[in-house]
This record gives structure tokens, C-alpha cells and sequence, in this order.
């Protein structure tokens, strides 16, 4: 047993640019990977999970209370994966975090000399028992499972029905029955794919040439309301079918106006030459356009409030109305049928014929049978549970679909995905084997959320991309609806053989895990049975998981009915997740007469961390996982942690996230995911708020120059140094000034803060940090906090900054319903908590550069670009007129500043709010109290600070104005260092390709030397 003084691995040292490397690039997901097996939100990378586990369950053999069996037969392993031998307590401790950092790498993870390497490490320090590995908020199940890879039990638990579904699959039944499960799966999978073959062929009927169809490219439709029209428009945000560079193809629409009725619109498939002549689609956030009125040369745009009160009419308008003689009548339009042919290459296109009209037609009259008819359980066919509602925090922003009329989970289906999903379920009951129908179940749920309505055409691979590309559930006007029969992506067929895959790659000799549906702040364990206590807990407000799973819970229970997981264990007649104990931030959810606020968040994540306190053993350890870039969601966590009794020892910041992904450009998501290291707090110490304020600069400076060895930069960086920080408070019950007042958390961490910026300006400018003015601290803290972790990207992020889908969806979108967003000029972006948390501190006030190097908007800071700069610092006549009267005056008056043509010695600088409440200069040169000016109105005047000057010069070389920029430059040396150094501060901030950069670049290259 390892001594409790002992320090564990986790606690003196990691890998981490290693372990970074193998966690990033294993989101790729390669072929096998457990993540296959069915969707989760937020899983963290198997490479982070299982690094970070050995080194919680391995003693550091550098300290004095290491068992020296553990030494000896640490060394007896090393050497047969190349790490050494460790001839010292501290190449021992070298060779094990370097097998720690390789053992990260996937290809890797199921080698048998590896495997029995980490298995005999994790043996040789837990000789007397097998170490339990508990994790509360288990989710898609990567702490848990690489628990049972390196030879621990592992007890995993969710609130969530769906989550406990994939833990019992990868925790117990895999385990259970071995790559047998997956032969099993292939076996059933085949037999039901014939089942369906047979019983939905007429509903996807071949061409008569022999073509097979794959996809069917449909639009929701509605109609011009302008009193002379009338005419159908089909919602299509593009007309583009393929954009692959050998086959452009695309949509051309056409107006026919026949001599009596309404005009319509009719389609041809062309090959464009060019992006150019494909027009732009009909719909953009919601707004509609009339092709038919645009034809006529009228702008006829259905304002996005019609838009939505006509599809809600429609249930969202993915089903087509026929009449009584089976001819299509109206809803949604049939735009083109992607088919495959034998002998021929790549994906042909056509035009919609009357045979796929019939088909739909014929499985809305099947539907309306199956419906007829409810299931054993009680249950209609399909899911007629309501939808997320939209609206508010949490759950409103990820869906908006019931805006649309989509109230059930039907709505989200065509008549014909739903039969099929039915005919799906239907055969998977008759399975007999209850784990073989577990793995057959997430094989249909990958079905689910590719055969719907909230899919869309990929143009540029040709495939469609399934629903949840990111975390939500929007409205998508042109849909794909996949043929689930046939071989192509998102078909039953790929359903069941990713998961079997994912089974035949499973690491061999995993004892069987232990998984229960139950609340995290609710005791399942006896006390005091854990090792490890090991999670990642929910985000804060970031991911509404329970709404978002609940589209995979209605089909689950149909296609295994009866699951014990598959309910709200505490409300027998809730159909769907639990939602009230659910630890989320989510304002516009109320429980018991109180909303689901930051008070919520913080008391459910305490008693959560309490509840985790009690089951650690005294020799114990625990880490928690983290990754949201707000202040809020941090001081939520960490005031659970420190009032739920724990201590932070350590603090590991492993870069998890792909720069593609959607969240890569949102502002509640980080590069890296912190993983603080805690150990439970034995006693009741008050702390000394003196002593903690003297040893915090040290400790954040200590760890800032050993982040920035492992290329750890900007964001990731300042939350990365709350956990050392949080070591000095968290060791105390409490931390008390000389008058006995108690500190709380929060002006700890506005502390915490303070220093962490310190240290930055100091890094960025060098000494006397104090010299600069305000917006020259405001522009470097900036521009630092936004630079890239790992080597991912030099670049900080540009503005305006949305997303992209999870490193899959080339044209994935903003939700096609918001308002659209003012575009900006440029500029780089940083969410307002985050600047304003530096800020304050710093004696930098955010008002006063409002409209002079940043602008706010909506909770988002946008550092204004230096082009836009231009008019306030030269005014309406340019930097032409400018540069002219400055080289008039340089030589004369060197030390003017800008506009040397003016009889005050200071610039007109003009700003973007009302006029300043005190006129004249505030104390050291750097502007009014208050706030700025008006729109368009000019300040009172005050003089230039450096970097207005500094900006001036990159303006002037912009330009092409050297003359008067070395005069300026001249002027600047005889002044003194403080312009030189803030340009060469900047030019090592701005990222390697932008303007700035190279202007600043081109700017010092002309300093004389």
C-alpha cells in the first residue's frame, strides 16, 4: 500500500506536451475507438484519461515514503518499453513519466506489452488490493474505462439514462462477453439489415436503370405572402449538390408562370464552371426569399416570424401533404436524388420522378397503421414526447426546433424515417441476448441521428452529416434523408459494424466494471472505499446533456424496452432524463420554487465533491477535470471543491480540443482541459491571509515559467494557474485576516488574477510595467490571453469568431434561425468576463477605451483592429495630410505630438460613446474619468499615449508614408525606450499572418540604428 504521505506522480510532475499531443490527435477518432459505439458531449480524450490515471495511482519514487518494492519492481518493467532503468530515484521518476507520456499514444493502447507493463505498475503499488477507481459523473465513460485498461475496478455512475446505457456496455458487457460480442453484433446486424431489405424495400424503390438511391435531398417549403404571388418557396440555404473539384454540380432554378394559377419554381441540374454561378440559397436566418418575386426584379423577403408561424403550421414542415389522388399538394419538396450505379463512379444526381413521391406517399399510410397500434410497454410506435423547448439560458440556446412546430420528437422525422426507425426497433426486441440488444440499441441510435430531419447535405464530401455536429438541435431548412438500407454513410449497416469495431478493438483482460444510474451528491459507495476518485464533472452551462439525450432516449426505449437504465430513477412518471438534480447552470429551469442559477450549480457541486470526499479512502487521491473558459463556471467549481473539503495539490493543463471544432471559437471552451489534482483536507487550519497573499506571486510565477517550457500559452495558461493558486487557499478549513474576517473564495481569485496579469506584463514589456499607460497594458494582456496553446495555432482569434462542427462538417453553420450578427471590421475577440477579470485589478478601466481600442458587444470585448484606428488618430483629412504637416514640424518641435498643425499639443482622438463626463487629462497622461465620447463626437482633447503613437507609425507605414514615419521614429528615441518596447512587445503578441504584425515588423526594420 502506498504510504498516504506519499506523493503520487500526479503531484510533483507530468508529461504534458506529450500527452497533449496523443490526446488532440486522437480526437480525430481512429478506426476502433470506444467513442464509436454511440455519441457522447464532451467525452475527454481515452490518451488524457488514462495519462493522467497511472499518474494519480503511482507513487513519485523521488519521495521518502515510496514502498522500495515499488522501486525495484518499477525497474524491472521500464526497460522493456525503452524507458530506462532507473538507476536513480530520479531516473526512475524520468522513465515513468515517460512511459506515462508513450503509453498516452493510441496506438499504443492495446498492445500487450504495454498493457502488461501499466497493469504491473499499477499491481506493484497496490499490491494488497485491487485499486478501486470511482468516477461520479462518468458520461461517455473514458475515466472509467481506461480504469479497467491499466487493471483497476472501476464503479461508474450518471445521473443520465443514456450515459449509464454506453457505461454498461463498455464497463460490463464488453468485458463480460470479449470480442465474442462483436462476431454476435455482425451476426444479428447482417439478419436484421434482411429484415429490413425485405420489409422497407417499397418505401426506397430502385431506378428503373438500376441505380440505387442513397439520399434524397428534400426542403421545407412555404409560401410568399405578397398579394400577387403566392408562390412556393423552397428553404434551401444552398444550390449546391457537389463541389468536388472533378464534379461540380448544382441546382438551377427556374420560374414558370403558367397563363392561369400560381407561379412556381422548377429545377435543372447543372455543371457550373464556378463558385460564382451557383446564386446564394433562398433562406437566411429565417428570412425568406421569393424566387419567383426576385425574378421580376421585386425583393420579396418573408420576414423570419412568417417563416416560423408557416412551418409550425406544417409540425416543421419535413413531411409532404398529397391529396386525395396521392399528388403532391405542398410541404416539403423533393429537390434531388443522389444514387450510386454499378459500373459507374462517384455519386450521379437527378431530378425527383413520381416513384419517389409514391414511395412517401405509401409509407405515411404504413406509418398511420403502425401508430394504430401501441407497443407491449405502452408506447406509440414513434416517439411522441415533447421536444426541448427553446428560450432563456441552458437549454434555449441549443434548440429551436419547437419555434418550428416540432413539439414531439416525431416532428424531428419524416413519416418515412420514422416507419423505419419503428421496423428497426421492432426487430431489435426479438433479440434475445440483453447485452447483444444494448450494442444492437447505440447502433441505432447512430442510425437515429442520421435518418432525420436536422441533417444536411454535405456538398463538398457528398455525404450527409448526422444531427449533432455540435451541441445542439436546430432547425435545418434543406435536409438529407439517408436510405438506411442501402451501403452508405449513416445506413444500419455502418450503425452496427463502427460498433463492432469498436468491441473487436476492446483491450483484452478488463475485469467487468460496475455501472448504476444515481446522483452524484447522493452516497452509492460505503465510505471510504475508493483509491481514486477520478471525474469530469458538467461544464457549468455549457452543455444542456440531458436535453440533448433525450432525442436518443425515446428511440431507446422502443428499440429495448423494459431497460433497467432507461428511466428517471427518481420520477417514475417523467418519460425522459432527469432534469431537476441534474448539475447544470440553467436559468430558466425551475426547482422547487428557486431557479437552477450559479447557487444551484455551486451547492449541487459541493455536496457532489462531499459525497466523493466520504468514499476516498484516507490514502486517497482524487482529480477532477475542467474546461470552461468563463470565471463563473471556474468559481463554481472550485467553491464545491473547497467547501466540499478537498485540497488542491496539482494542476495539469493537457491540451484535449481540436482547433477545428465548433467550441474552438466559442467563448465557454478552452484548448486544454485543467485537471486539478486533490487530496482530501484532514484538518481545520485557518490560513493566514498575509502569508497567502506573499507566497501567491511565487507560486504563480513558478508555475507560469514551467507551463510556458510545455508550450502551454494564453487562456489555457491563466486558467491552468488557478489550480497552484488554489493550493495555498484550499489547504485552510478557512483563511482569516489579522481583524478575523474570513476571506471567501471569490477575492481570493480576484487576487489570483492580479497576479497572474502582473506576471504577464512583465513577461510582455519587461520592467517598469507602470510606465505604460492603460490601453497599452489593456492591448498586451489582450492579445496575450488569446494566444494558442501546444502549437496548434500561432494565431489569436479573429473576429467576428463562430463555429464550425465537431472536425467533421465542412459547411456546418451558425443556427439558421439566430439574427444575424453586425459583421466587424477585424479585430481580435475575448469574452468581457475574462477582460474585465484582468482589467480591474490593474487599475485598467474599460470605459474609458470603449470606442478607442475596444468595443463590447453582447458579453464579447473586440480589440479594434489598427486600420480602424486611422480617423482617430489622424481625423477626417487622413494619414496623407498628417504625415505631410508632421514632417513640417518634426524638426522644429520633436517632441510634438500627432497633428503638430494644431495649436494644443494634443491629437483629436475620437471615440464611440457620449461625451466624457470630466474634460481634461486623468493622472499620467492617460485620458478622462468616465466614459468616452459620442458616436461620432469628439473627446475632450488629451495627449497621445504610446500606443496611439505606436499605432500612428504602423498607419503611416500603411500608407506609405516612410518619411514622416521615420521622422516620428526619431522623435519617438529622443523621447525615450517606452515606444521601442511596447513595438517590439507587440510585434511578438500579434500573430505570425496578420496586418499588425507585419506593419510593426516593417515599422522597427526603419528605427535608426
Amino acid at each position: 500500500m502506498i504510504p498516504k504521505e506519499c506523493k503520487r506522480l500526479a503531484e510533483v510532475d507530468f508529461p504534458i506536451a506529450v500527452v497533449s499531443k496523443h490526446a488532440v490527435r486522437e480526437k480525430a477518432t481512429p478506426p476502433g475507438h470506444p467513442s464509436m459505439l454511440h455519441l457522447w458531449w464532451a467525452r475527454r480524450p481515452l490518451a488524457s484519461s488514462r495519462a493522467v490515471l497511472l499518474a494519480l495511482l503511482l507513487p513519485d519514487p523521488c519521495d521518502p515514503h515510496c514502498p522500495a518494492e515499488f522501486k525495484e519492481k518499477a525497474k524491472e518493467f521500464l526497460p522493456q518499453v525503452g524507458c530506462g532503468k532507473g538507476e536513480t530515484d530520479e531516473t526512475l521518476r524520468q522513465g515513468l513519466l515517460k512511459f506515462i507520456g508513450d503509453f498516452a499514444n493510441w496506438d499504443f493502447a492495446t498492445n500487450v506489452t504495454y498493457l502488461g507493463v501499466a497493469r504491473g505498475l499499477v499491481k506493484a503499488a497496490h499490491p494488497d488490493e485491487t485499486p478501486l477507481v470511482v468516477d461520479p459523473f462518468a458520461g461517455g465513460g473514458s475515466i472509467p474505462l481506461e480504469a479497467l485498461r491499466v487493471g483497476c475496478d472501476a464503479f461508474a455512475s450518471d445521473l443520465n439514462p443514456v450515459a449509464c446505457l454506453i457505461l454498461k456496455i463498455l464497463l460490463e458487457d464488453i468485458p463480460r462477453h470479449g470480442p465474442a460480442l462483436a462476431e454476435e453484433l455482425r451476426k444479428a446486424g447482417a439478419e436484421i439489415k434482411r429484415q429490413a431489405e425485405k420489409g422497407l424495400a417499397e418505401f426506397y424503390p430502385p431506378d428503373s436503370d438500376g441505380a440505387r438511391p442513397i439520399a434524397y435531398l428534400w426542403a421545407r417549403t412555404v409560401r410568399c405572402e405578397s398579394p400577387d404571388c403566392g408562390a412556393e418557396i423552397p428553404l434551401m440555404h444552398s444550390f449546391w449538390l457537389s463541389k468536388k473539384a472533378s464534379r461540380y454540380r448544382a441546382l438551377e432554378p427556374k420560374v414558370v408562370r403558367p397563363r392561369l394559377g400560381t407561379p412556381h419554381v422548377e429545377f435543372k441540374i447543372v455543371e457550373p464552371k464556378s463558385e460564382d454561378d451557383v446564386p446564394k440559397g433562398t433562406v437566411s436566418r429565417a428570412k425568406a426569399v421569393c424566387l419567383c418575386c426576385q425574378e421580376r426584379k421585386r425583393n420579396t423577403v418573408l420576414a423570419p416570424d412568417r417563416v416560423r408561424a408557416q412551418l409550425a403550421a406544417q409540425h416543421g414542415g419535413a413531411d409532404t401533404r398529397f391529396d386525395a389522388k396521392g399528388t403532391r399538394s405542398g410541404g416539403a419538396r423533393l429537390l434531388a436524388v443522389v444514387t450510386l450505379k454499378h459500373g459507374e463512379i462517384g455519386r450521379q444526381y437527378r431530378l425527383p420522378k413520381d416513384h419517389d413521391y409514391k414511395a412517401v406517399c405509401k409509407a405515411q399510410k404504413k406509418l398511420e397503421e403502425v401508430v394504430a397500434k401501441p407497443l407491449a410497454n405502452g408506447l406509440s410506435a414513434v416517439p411522441d414526447e415533447p421536444t426541448p423547448a427553446g428560450g432563456g439560458s441552458g437549454a434555449g440556446r441549443a434548440f429551436s426546433v419547437q419555434k418550428y412546430g416540432m413539439m414531439k420528437f416525431s416532428d424531428l422525422f419524416t413519416a418515412r424515417q420514422n416507419l423505419t426507425l419503428a421496423f428497426l426497433a421492432d426487430c431489435i426486441t426479438s433479440v434475445h441476448s440483453a447485452a447483444l440488444r444494448d450494442v444492437l440499441g447505440a447502433a441505432y441510435s447512430r442510425v437515429a441521428m442520421s435518418d432525420m430531419s436536422c441533417t444536411r447535405w454535405n456538398a463538398s464530401a457528398e455525404k450527409m452529416q448526422h444531427t449533432f455536429g455540435r451541441q445542439a438541435l436546430p432547425i435545418v431548412w434543406d435536409f438529407a434523408e439517408v436510405v438506411p438500407i442501402v451501403r452508405a454513410p449513416g445506413n444500419w449497416e455502418s450503425g452496427y459494424e463502427l460498433a463492432a469495431d469498436a468491441i473487436a478493438a476492446f483491450p483484452a483482460g478488463c475485469v467487468v466494471g460496475q455501472v448504476a444510474i444515481a446522483d452524484a451528491t447522493e452516497p452509492v459507495l460505503p465510505d471510504e472505499t475508493a483509491s481514486v476518485w477520478f471525474t469530469d464533472p458538467p461544464y457549468y452551462d455549457a452543455i444542456p446533456y440531458s436535453d440533448l439525450s433525450d432525442f436518443f432516449l425515446v428511440g431507446l426505449k422502443r428499440a429495448i424496452p423494459g431497460h433497467a437504465l432507461l428511466r428517471d430513477p427518481f420520477d417514475p412518471a417523467n418519460p425522459l432524463s432527469p432534469k431537476d438534480r441534474e448539475a447544470v447552470q440553467d436559468d430558466g429551469r425551475i426547482v422547487g420554487n428557486r431557479p437552477k442559477d450559479r447557487a444551484f450549480f455551486e451547492e449541487v457541486m459541493a455536496k457532489a465533491f462531499s459525497c466523493g470526499r466520504r468514499s476516498l479512502r484516507e490514502d486517497g487521491i482524487a482529480g477532477v477535470v475542467f474546461a470552461h473558459k468563463t470565471t463563473e463556471g471556474w468559481e463554481a467549481l472550485l467553491s464545491g471543491m473547497v467547501s466540499g473539503g478537498w485540497t488542491i495539490t496539482a494542476s495539469w493543463p493537457i491540451a484535449t480540443e481540436m482547433q477545428t471544432r465548433l467550441r474552438a471559437r466559442d467563448s465557454a471552451a478552452l484548448a486544454t482541459s485543467v485537471h486539478l489534482i486533490c487530496r482530501p483536507r484532514t484538518d481545520e487550519k485557518v490560513g493566514d491571509w498575509g502569508e497567502c497573499l506573499r507566497e501567491l506571486p511565487r507560486r504563480v510565477t513558478e508555475w507560469m515559467q514551467r507551463l510556458q517550457k510545455e508550450h502551454v500559452r494564453g487562456a489555457d495558461l491563466v486558467f491552468a494557474c488557478i489550480g497552484p493558486a488554489l493550493e495555498i487557499f484550499s489547504r485552510y478549513a478557512k483563511v482569516e485576516t489579522a481583524e478575523g474576517r474570513e476571506v471567501q473564495l471569490a477575492e481570493y481569485l480576484e487576487k489570483v488574477w492580479e497576479v497572474v496579469g502582473r506576471a504577464a506584463l512583465e513577461q510582455v514589456l519587461g520592467g517598469g510595467t507602470g510606465a505604460l499607460e492603460e490601453d497599452a497594458r489593456l492591448t498586451a494582456l489582450f492579445l496575450w490571453t488569446l494566444q494558442s496553446s501546444n502549437g496548434a495555432s500561432s494565431s489569436p482569434q479573429r473576429s467576428p469568431a463562430r463555429g464550425e462542427g465537431e472536425g467533421e462538417d465542412e459547411e456546418a453553420e451558425e443556427d439558421e434561425d439566430e439574427t444575424p450578427k453586425k459583421k466587424k471590421a477585424g479585430g481580435y475577440s475575448l469574452i468581457f468576463d475574462v477582460a474585465r477579470r484582468f482589467a480591474q485589478p490593474l487599475g485598467i478601466h474599460l470605459p474609458e477605451w470603449e470606442g478607442r481600442i475596444i468595443e463590447t458587444e453582447k458579453g464579447v470585448v473586440r480589440l479594434l483592429a489598427v486600420s480602424e484606428r486611422a480617423k482617430q488618430l489622424f481625423g477626417e483629412e487622413g494619414a496623407n495630410a498628417a504625415a505631410a504637416a508632421f514632417e513640417r514640424n518634426a524638426v522644429a518641435a520633436p517632441q510634438l505630438v500627432l497633428f503638430p498643425e494644431e495649436e494644443a499639443v494634443a491629437p483629436r482622438v475620437k471615440g464611440r460613446r457620449k461625451k466624457s463626463l470630466t474634460p481634461g487629462p486623468s493622472p499620467g497622461g492617460r485620458g478622462e474619468h468616465g466614459s468616452a465620447a459620442g458616436r461620432g463626437e469628439p473627446l475632450a482633447r488629451r495627449e497621445a499615449t504610446t500606443l496611439d503613437r505606436v499605432h500612428a507609425a504602423m498607419l503611416l507605414q500603411r500608407s506609405g508614408q516612410t518619411n514622416a514615419m521615420r521622422a516620428l521614429l526619431n522623435a519617438e528615441q529622443e523621447r525615450g525606450p517606452d515606444f521601442l518596447r511596447l513595438a517590439n512587445a507587440l510585434s511578438a503578441l500579434y500573430p505570425r499572418e496578420s496586418e499588425e504584425k507585419r506593419l510593426l515588423d516593417a515599422m522597427l526594420l526603419a528605427v535608426p540604428r
